[in-house]
């Protein structure tokens, strides 16, 4: 299941923006359930800069450890404390409770090449 009112990345994040136009991002079921059982994360700090493309946090599973990356630049506003306590969450809950930061975006404007559901499901496909 993709929800269809998310964009998502080709790194396997999704994207959400909120009601305060701030961007919510995760990972979606298809990274989680290729990591397998995660025992760890590690996120950046409210007021932190981030840049679009690069890592700004780690998930660390039973299996390996994957770099999360922005899908945008601007300032991490918000960031999940629950999934750092109760890792987890991701898996059982990663388009909701398992959400990892809210980013406010330097540029009003959603990145250019984020994909929707449809497209999403295709490139995991191909892979």
């Amino acid at each position: 299941m993709i929800p269809a009112n998310l964009s998502y990345t080709t790194e396997h994040e999704w994207v959400e923006v909120t009601d305060s136009g701030a961007v919510r991002v995760g990972i979606t079921h298809h990274a989680q359930d290729s990591l397998g059982d995660i025992v760890f994360v590690s996120l950046p700090n409210p007021g932190d800069d981030v840049a679009a493309g690069d890592g700004f946090g780690e998930i660390e599973s039973t299996k390996s450890v994957a770099e999360i990356y922005a899908p945008l630049a601007g300032e991490v506003t918000k960031r999940n404390d629950v999934v750092e306590t109760s890792p987890e969450v991701i898996n059982t809950d990663p388009y909701g409770a398992g959400w990892l930061v809210e980013i406010t975006p330097n540029e009003s404007d959603l990145p250019e090449g984020l994909l929707n559901a449809a497209g999403y499901a295709a490139f995991i496909e191909g892979k």
